[in-house]
Order: C-alpha cells, then structure tokens, then sequence
C-alpha cells in the first residue's frame, strides 16, 4: 500500500534508533523531501522524477510512525523528528541535503536547520510558518486559531484517532479536499491517503506531533524548545505558499523571513491551497529546481 511501484527505488533506512522508509531516485546532491500531514511519502510522487532528471538524487522518507516507518511509541517531539530526519541524511552516506518540507514536514524542516545547521545546504519550506511565527499565530491570531482549529481538536484522547480512521478514513479525504484551492485532487489520489491512515497505529502517530506542540507551550521542554528556535537559519530559504491555503494563512506565514540570516525568497502561489505541490506539481517543481540551482538566490 505505502510501496507502490514506479520510477523510483523502496528501501528502509535505519536512524535515531527506528527504521525509516524512503523512496529515492536520481544521482547527484541530495535533496530529501519531506510530507505533511495527512499524508505520507506519496505526496512527492511528481516530484521526484523531475528533481532525479534535473541532477540531483531525489528521496522522499515517511516521517516517524507513518507510512511504511516505524511506529514507536514515542518520540513525536520536533526536536527528536528532526534528528530522524538528520539522522537519514547521514545513513545515505551524504554530508548534508536540501530539505523540502509541507505542513509538518516543512516545520520540521526549520527545526532541523536551526539544530543540525551543518547538514543542512538549503531549506525549501510550503504551507508553514517558523515554528516562532506559528506559535505566536495560533496564540494571538483570532483568524489563525479558528483556520488550525483541526490542531485544537487533537488534544482529545482517543477520539481524532477514532474519527480519522471511521468509515475507512472519510475524515483525511474530506481534509485534503476542503484544504486543496479550486484544483482538486483525484478521487484515486484521495483513496491513497485514506488507505494509508488506516493502517494500524497510523492515525495515532500522525496526531502526536500536534499533541506535543500545543501541550508543551506551558511545560518547560515546550519553552527550551521555543527559545532554542530564537537562533535564526543561516542557509538558503525558499518560502512557498498558497495564496487560498485556508488552514495557514498567507499572514501566518509571512514574515517568517525575520528568522532568516541568508538569502530569503518568498513565493506566492495564486489560486493554491495547502498543497502547492499536488494542485500545480509543474508549476511547483519549476521553482524548486531553478531555485535549488541558482548559485545565488537572492534575498
């Protein structure tokens, strides 16, 4: 279900003590991509095979307790996430990546480039402010509280697991369509998702993050975590946003570049939601490669 044949290569490599699922293709520096959620590795499936023509070794990994990745049950925190996914740079035998990361991938991949700067040669973010920016949206933003009221919501125990996997995962289809612009994803892509989610322990991994993330704002880890997330990124950004995303919005994300200390580019996406990769994959991996190939993005 989470292997599906196609240009690409399955294997499991091992990091930060768990076994982690990656799809690869292509040969060349390494850029690793990373999902969001509701979804898995799938998500890059376009991608891939246009990064792997443009030169450059293409994987796509299942975060922690996803897909075809171990589910352990722990270590859904961001500073830990982070390590997994530095911890699969190095068991590729590369001396560092370009992270592109959506959603929570994307959150992650500011994480990574704040803690494991040294691993990391440029940062491509979609659909996710700076962890800082995030936290302080989601505390002081009326309209960004009400957009992210999905995070609110998994702070039930039990009942989003249950709801995310009733009448076979209906709930990740209804997301991923009422979070998409006006281009749609397919009924085939949509069923993908929600057979994904049901696999077990799945549904329960995927809320743990979030769970971490507004239940540590008062605890002393949550507090360490934002502090440590005060240093600001030192390599290439790319911010990629869609200007119809109705669970991040575009004021959110924005002004995430005040955490930055290299060259900062911007980019608005009309007409797109929460999934800039899938609604308009050509669109989206024309500017990531020519960005990933500028000798030197502007600011």
């Amino acid at each position: 279900m989470v292997r599906p044949d196609g240009p690409w290569t399955h294997r499991d490599v091992a990091a930060n003590g768990a076994r982690f699922h990656i799809a690869e293709m292509g040969e060349g520096p390494l850029v690793l991509l990373l999902h969001g959620f509701p979804q898995f590795w799938w998500t890059w499936r376009n991608q891939l095979p246009a990064l792997a023509e443009a030169g450059f070794r293409a994987v796509a990994m299942d975060l922690r307790g996803v897909g075809g990745s171990d589910r352990t049950p722990r270590g859904y925190d961001p500073a830990n996430l982070a390590l997994d996914i530095t911890g699969v740079v190095r068991s590729l035998g590369e001396p560092d990546a370009a992270l592109v990361g959506h959603d929570l991938g994307g959150y992650l991949a500011w994480t990574a480039a704040v803690m494991r700067p040294q691993l990391v040669r440029r940062l491509v973010v979609s659909s996710m402010p700076h962890p800082r920016r995030w936290r302080s949206a989601m505390l002081t933003d009326p309209q960004q509280t009400a957009a992210g009221s999905y995070v609110w919501g998994f702070q039930r125990p039990w009942i989003p697991e249950r709801r995310l996997v009733a009448d076979d995962a209906t709930l990740v289809g209804r997301l991923i369509r009422d979070w998409s612009g006006p281009r749609q994803p397919e009924d085939a892509a949509v069923d993908v998702y929600r057979r994904a989610m049901t696999i077990p322990s799945t549904a329960h991994c995927s809320v743990e993050p979030y769970r971490w993330m507004v239940r540590s704002m008062a605890r002393p880890d949550g507090i360490q975590f934002n502090r440590r997330m005060k240093r600001p990124v030192r390599v290439p950004t790319l911010h990629v946003h869609g200007s119809l995303d109705p669970v991040m919005r575009t004021r959110s994300a924005a002004g995430s570049g005040e955490y930055v200390e290299a060259p900062y580019r911007w980019r608005l996406f009309d007409g797109l939601g929460h999934f800039p990769h899938e609604e308009d994959p050509a669109a989206f991996s024309a500017e990531l490669i020519g960005w990933l190939k500028d000798p030197e993005p502007d600011r």
